[in-house]
């Protein structure tokens, strides 16, 4: 199935490309949209700052720190929880069509609303607007646990780690091209008319991501076959390979067991990514903030966490995993953070003193998130497929046991995560308002340390590659 494996691969490829050129223009964003709407204040936007500076005003008064983290919060911490929350929703029932109808249908019919938020993003033109893309977006956005869900239904358990870390490297991939290109685009606007209605201030990346998510959808349809129920290769007999048995045991646990291992990990996957993604959000906005930094810059910081991350997948990550485990490489990578946050917890008292030294130190910090984003949730989302219904008859997953199905279990996976992605940025938030930059990093250090003392019951249980 090498064949459906390249094209799920560069399925996503488009689709994340697509997905990550906007993050980092969300604050220039808001800040066009704040000037746009400033005079209007019963507009939707003003409202939505109103209520953001009131809570601000709980914590500071208002001439202590600079009303920009208002428009910061705003362009990360609630458009990426929105977005998070209604994932978190709909996970679960997109795995659960994809494991009724299949997956090509459902994965078609969610590129349609892809589609659809990429047109409306285009002609945004007020915050209201763009906000009713990115909701339509999240509604929408199936593409990578379709993915994960059609990559375990054509690999065995024996190549079900080393498959999913394609997902890890595409997304490495985009996130070295996709925020730099976004970046250039959104400084090469699209030359204003008088004869057409008047279209976003970064309607060029706009315009990129629809091109890409065309190509994309247009691409699933000739290339992707439908996956559900057709099972690996071969998976049914033993393979021989120069007269010796390569194949490898299937998951001998007993369905209760598969289903609290499931469990554990979706708590997981959702208390690390609380902690995680409030880390991606408060970096850009320290840079943002703390060091001025503008689309470009940001866009390279991101763009340089993705090319380590994707030497890391293709390099360590993939050919160690099988070995290593997936619960101990997930493991590493949680400990990498928890390092990550100490070199960010000390970086503020070098901004204005040494310059040169806060430099390294997010450096230093940059890298060890790339180890993070190559190990934790791939390592997590493999381990959490290797307990689904492999070793079953086609029917059993839906009739006796619809919590190991593929497409459903994913999806609840997955639903944890987004959970832990729309609750991480506020919680971040309100805590660089309330204690600092020093403080919120020192503590999120800490928690990642008990997090990963905690994962020692989940790092010594055994895949089912293990015997």
């Amino acid at each position: 199935m090498a064949k459906i494996e390249t094209v799920v691969f560069l399925s996503l490829v488009l689709d994340l490309f697509a997905f990550t050129i906007p993050l980092p223009l969300f604050p220039r964003l808001i800040e066009w949209y704040t000037l746009r709407e400033s005079s209007n204040p019963t507009g939707f936007l003003s409202r939505t700052l109103q209520f953001v500076s009131s809570v601000r005003g709980t914590f500071y008064k208002p001439d202590t720190h600079h009303q920009r983290w208002d428009v910061v919060l705003l362009g990360g911490g609630l458009i990426g929880s929105v977005f998070s929350t209604l994932q978190f929703f709909v996970s679960p029932k997109i795995g659960a069509l994809s494991d009724k109808y299949g997956r090509k249908r459902i994965l078609l019919i969610t590129m349609i609303g892809n589609i659809l938020s990429a047109v409306v993003w285009i002609q945004s033109t007020t915050f209201a607007t763009y906000m009713l893309s990115r909701v339509i977006g999240g509604l929408s956005e199936g593409n990578v646990q379709l993915a994960i869900a059609i990559l375990s239904d054509v690999t065995s358990p024996a190549n079900r780690s080393k498959a999913l870390a394609h997902v890890g490297i595409a997304f490495a991939i985009c996130f070295c091209i996709g925020p730099p290109i976004g970046a250039y685009f959104a400084s090469r606007p699209v030359p204003s008319n008088s004869w057409g209605p008047e279209l976003n201030i970064y309607a060029a990346p706009a315009i990129l991501s629809l091109v890409l998510l065309v190509a994309e959808t247009a691409f699933l349809m000739i290339a992707l076959p439908e996956t559900l129920g057709k099972g690996a290769p071969g998976e049914e007999k033993t393979r021989l390979s120069n007269g010796k048995d390569d194949s490898k045991p299937l998951n001998k646990y007993p369905f209760e067991m598969r289903i609290k291992i499931l469990k554990d990990l979706r708590t997981l996957h959702f208390l690390f990514l609380v902690l995680f993604s409030g880390i991606e959000f408060t970096l850009t906005f320290l840079t943002f903030d703390l060091l001025d930094w503008n689309n470009v810059q940001n866009g390279k910081l991101i763009g340089s966490i993705g090319v380590v991350s994707a030497l890391l997948q293709g390099g360590y990550v993939r050919r160690s995993i099988s070995k290593v485990g997936e619960g101990n490489m997930a493991r590493r990578g949680v400990s990498s953070c928890a390092i990550a946050l100490v070199f960010l917890a000390i970086l503020p008292h070098y901004v204005g003193t040494n310059p040169s030294i806060s430099m390294k130190l997010l450096q230093a910090a940059a890298i060890c998130m790339a180890f993070t984003s190559a190990t934790v949730v791939n390592s997590l989302t493999a381990f959490a497929s290797l307990q689904c219904d492999d070793d079953l008859s086609a029917d059993i997953g839906k009739k006796g046991h619809p919590k190991i199905a593929k497409g459903k279990a994913l999806g609840e996976f997955r639903s944890s995560g987004q959970l832990g992605r729309a609750i991480g940025p506020l919680l971040a938030c309100a805590s660089y308002w309330t204690f600092g930059p020093s403080l919120t990093y020192a503590a999120s250090a800490a928690a990642m340390v008990a997090l990963s003392f905690n994962m020692k019951s989940i790092a010594a249980a055994k895949s089912v590659m293990d015997e």
